[in-house]
């Protein structure tokens, strides 16, 4: 058999294994080089190649479109303070001009924190409404909580004797208040939630009565004025400044009731508050950080 013979047999079988259904004969090489030997040089290819820029399939799974975003930018750290659910809305208009009286009404049924439902009554402040002097504690106690009245306590009558004995003004004179308006339970120290939601109302009493000079009591009372962490202890017979206001520091007198020893030191502070009161003096203000 010659080999145009042999050419027409070899084309006929292969023409009925196609019409079998058979589409690959192996010659004992990869499909892969069998299908390039068999290709025409001048034959297109059989596909488009994809373009190199294009990621592999497992790419699109992994890395999906929408993510392909920059990461968020992060709040301050100083507004991070994670103070729990978010308070009630103010029971006033912090731009509004209104008295004390309005303001105490205003804020009187109170429940934006989770110290308003325990309370026997709100203690909101008492005193001259234009006192050149406002002195700012840190939460009610017990008896304060029972009258609705700040400082009447063995705390309040040592801080009597500190206003009247030392400073040289009746207690009537000068205005009492404290950073909450609701006794912690146990007396504990205020905590963060509790602050926030309760310093518009300090705030707003401060800016209608506008005094010429704020003593501060304890650590609470002075940080959270000054918007300092510097400890009692550093920040106590120093000034600084609220709003403008001269601010001056000391323990508070519960703090002497459980230290007596420290009393000569908060002599020392009122010496100077008495001195700037009654404007002998003027205020020697610090930065505090």
């Amino acid at each position: 058999m010659n080999r145009a013979q042999l050419a027409r047999e070899l084309l006929g079988h292969l023409r009925s294994q196609k019409a079998a259904g058979i589409s690959y004969v192996s010659l004992g090489a990869r499909p892969e080089a069998v299908a390039e030997v068999a290709r025409p040089a001048t034959a297109p290819p059989a596909r488009a190649p994809e373009p190199e820029a294009t990621p592999a399939p497992e790419q699109h799974t992994l890395i999906p479109e929408a993510a392909r975003v920059s990461a968020p930018t992060l709040a301050p750290m100083a507004k991070r303070r994670d103070p729990g659910p978010e308070p009630s809305p103010l029971p006033f208009d912090p731009d509004a001009e209104m008295t004390l009286d309005g303001l105490q009404a205003a804020v009187d049924g109170c429940l934006r924190c989770k110290l308003g439902p325990g309370r026997t009554n709100l203690v909101f402040g008492v005193g001259n409404p234009a006192a050149n002097l406002v002195i700012v504690g840190e939460a009610p106690g017990a008896n304060e909580d029972a009258e609705g009245i700040p400082f009447v306590g063995r705390a309040g009558q040592m801080l009597t004797k500190m206003i009247e004995n030392v400073i040289e003004v009746p207690r009537q004179e000068v205005y009492i208040c404290n950073i909450l308006k609701c006794r912690p339970p146990g007396n504990r120290n205020p905590e963060p939630d509790e602050i926030d939601c309760c310093e518009p109302y300090l705030h707003k009493q401060l800016a209608i009565i506008r005094p010429r000079l704020i003593l501060a009591l304890g650590k609470f009372a002075a940080q959270w004025l000054l918007q300092t962490k510097t400890p009692i202890g550093r920040l106590r017979g120093k000034f600084g400044r609220y709003q403008g206001i001269p601010c001056l520091s000391t323990y508070h007198p519960a703090y002497l009731l459980r230290n007596p020893r420290d009393k000569k030191l908060v002599l020392e502070d009122l010496l100077k508050a008495k001195a700037v009161y009654h404007g002998e003096t003027e205020a020697e203000i610090e930065l505090f950080r």
